[in-house]
């Protein structure tokens, strides 16, 4: 079996405080409360999603944990999002230098060993196609030397074929969790790596029809969390390490479902007081 880390999918956000923070805390002191009180040891880094994370940046949450604590960073929208160079998303852009300043951006947890691996999560209108499986591998020798892990938000990668082609040019494959409308994925939890990959993004119907931050509005039941146990350590006997993290953070649904998610795993054997009070 391996070793199995369960985190969130961010970490620092406003309505976390009063929720699962206590209310005044500093945002400087959140990812160390984090790490220290929730009792996470790995945080998957969102942010960089909306700007290429600095070499500083990285440094100062390397600082604010312990060296047993690992990252997990999420590519920049220019990797995944905006790679097109013509309306009918047909041309690709060279994008070489995007994919440059960001693995320069990550150095520092690259050199202290703390980088579990970089998360590429493409968007629903990449579909699968000889074009779009070149640019996979140019993302991956662009970032020659960091274990990559992809996410598809098309269900048509679902195939196995996919699966193959991720194995074969050493890709990890991420499993979602999303809620059962016809445009998202289905729950696959397939290994293609040493690596095993999960996110579970809540099971808001609403999702096309809310806010960004109104779409992660969902807290999983026990029944519902628990069915998600047995996939998991599956993964875990097929990899050396597996990553569970929780994307529905609005008001903190995550870290109580993390939690809760760790105690079934028997990660949590005697919770401190404030993870009891948000497990029960």
């Amino acid at each position: 079996m391996g070793e199995i880390k369960v985190g969130t999918s961010g970490f620092q956000f406003q309505d976390w405080k009063g929720s699962v923070y206590p209310p005044g805390l500093p945002d400087r002191d959140m990812l160390g409360y984090y790490e220290r009180v929730f009792g996470f040891n790995v945080l998957e880094v969102n942010y960089t999603y909306y700007r290429i994370p600095s070499a500083a940046a990285m440094e100062r949450m390397l600082a604010k944990t312990s060296e047993a604590f690992d990252f997990v960073v999420r590519s920049y929208s220019g990797m995944t999002h905006e790679i097109w160079a013509d309306e009918g998303r047909k041309v690709l852009k060279d994008t070489s230098s995007i994919f440059r300043q960001f693995r320069n951006g990550l150095s520092p947890m690259r050199e202290a060993g703390r980088l579990g691996c970089v998360l590429i999560q493409f968007p629903s209108f990449f579909w699968p196609g000889e074009a779009h499986r070149d640019y996979i591998e140019r993302c991956r020798d662009w970032l020659a030397g960091i274990p990559l892990v992809i996410e598809f938000r098309n269900k048509a990668w679902v195939h196995e074929s996919t699966f193959n082609f991720l194995r074969d040019h050493n890709v990890g494959f991420c499993a979602v969790d999303e809620p059962a409308l016809p445009r998202l994925m289905p729950f696959v939890p397939q290994v293609t790596t040493s690596i095993g990959y999960v996110r579970l993004h809540g099971r808001n119907t609403k999702w096309f029809s809310v806010s960004r931050e109104e779409r992660y509005n969902y807290l999983y039941s026990e029944a519902e969390l628990a069915s998600f146990v047995t996939p998991v350590r599956q993964i875990g006997e097929r990899t050396v390490k597996t990553y569970v993290f929780f994307n529905n953070c609005h008001a903190g649904h995550a870290v109580k479902n993390a939690l809760m998610f760790k105690k079934m795993l028997g990660m949590i054997t005697k919770p401190n007081q404030q993870q009891e009070s948000l497990i029960s």
